[in-house]
């Protein structure tokens, strides 16, 4: 079976990136198809592989106007060029589910989430907004033709794969379409010849893009009114103004190596999670190192997080609900060894297991004339 993979765009390390890589890694032979491609943000990764850009990938300014490209983002991915694979795996946050594909193709679209901008987050998307006014009472109107695009690439996929749960009842609310739930590959085994922590450490951690919709604000604003030790893993636009209302107790350390990272989760007292997740892979690499999670209540943390076993929660996305929770925190109470064997069940594994056996059983019954289910 000849395997293509299609990816919005490559100009960032993230969590989706990380899953894409694992699909490279499953399928060698197949070639990226994307929007754009940035290898200098992207520490190394699909250095090997052969990466397929859009005409957007081809403009000289491309990687620093990508924002303002959006008006074109649905031609450029209609216009991509895939020949005739057998399958095409389309690992989509936004628009790359709407790839035009041969009727002999399946189509398989391991959804992270559908479109925020358009779905979930769209009233907050315009608030956030910096672009001159006369812009922003123009763009609702140009987002509601997108969002009509959006649903309608939607209805071509073939079969559906959500991140979770919780993103299954997205797909289904916003595309009317029913999700396999396939949780990501989390790299556990990296953690495995750590020994495991027997102090709490001396510091709580957060690691995450700075971005506003991870509400890194939320962990700043309380550790600051605390005085008590957190570390912040990250870059992005939100650096500055969440340095600015920090205090001294507050460390940010930027961008890190894989292996930094895995050293500061085994020293944390626990991580801190702020934000709504549609999974949250770095919740599951905390408790691959041993170490707890204090998380808001919602989204995917929700499937990855065992309050009282392998983390507690905090019911209201505010300062105040986090710093009481981390106030009453005993790290005391939580066995590192039953914290580390509860995240071995989203090894990378299990999913290449799990996701070869949905692409063969696709793929069969796609030959037997079952399309789109």
């Amino acid at each position: 079976m000849r395997v293509a993979l299609a990816h919005d765009h490559l100009n960032q390390a993230g969590g989706a990136e990380r899953v894409l890589q694992v699909l490279s890694d499953l399928y060698p032979e197949a070639p990226i198809f994307t929007l754009l491609y940035d290898p200098r943000s992207l520490d190394g990764m699909f250095s090997a592989s052969r990466i397929r850009t859009s005409f957007l990938g081809q403009l000289p300014f491309s990687r620093f106007a990508f924002k303002f490209l959006l008006p074109f983002m649905p031609a450029a991915v209609e216009t991509l060029r895939l020949g005739e694979p057998d399958c095409i795996i389309t690992s989509a946050s936004a628009l790359m589910k709407g790839i035009v594909t041969s009727p002999k193709t399946l189509h398989i679209c391991y959804c992270h989430t559908p479109t925020r901008y358009l779905w979930s987050d769209a009233h907050q998307y315009l608030e956030e907004l910096r672009y001159p006014r006369v812009l922003t009472q123009i763009i609702p109107f140009f987002l509601s033709r997108l969002r009509m695009w959006d649903y309608h690439a939607a209805q071509h996929v073939d079969r559906f794969i959500a991140n979770s749960k919780f993103v299954a009842a997205r797909i289904r609310k916003y595309y009317h379409r029913d999700a396999t739930v396939l949780y990501p590959p989390v790299d556990t085994e990296a953690f495995a010849h750590l020994p495991l922590p027997k102090e709490t450490g001396r510091y709580f951690l957060l690691i995450s893009r700075l971005r506003p919709y991870k509400r890194i604000d939320l962990a700043v604003t309380a550790f600051a009114k605390m005085n008590i030790p957190l570390v912040i893993i990250g870059a992005g636009d939100e650096a500055l103004r969440l340095k600015s209302a920090s205090e001294e107790n507050i460390t940010f350390v930027g961008r890190v190596s894989e292996s930094e990272k895995r050293r500061y989760l085994a020293g944390c007292k626990a991580l801190i999670h702020p934000q709504e997740e549609d999974f949250g892979i770095t919740a599951v690499e905390a408790m691959a190192a041993g170490r707890p999670v204090i998380a808001y209540g919602a989204g995917g943390a929700l499937e990855t997080v065992i309050s009282g076993e392998t983390g507690t929660f905090f019911d209201e996305q505010c300062w105040e609900s986090l710093a009481d929770t981390v106030i009453r925190f005993d790290p005391q109470q939580f066995d590192a060894a039953r914290i580390r064997a509860h995240a071995e069940q989203f090894s990378r594994l299990r999913f290449e297991r799990e996701f070869s056996s949905f692409v063969e059983q696709s793929w069969q019954e796609f030959g037997r004339g079952k399309g789109r289910v």
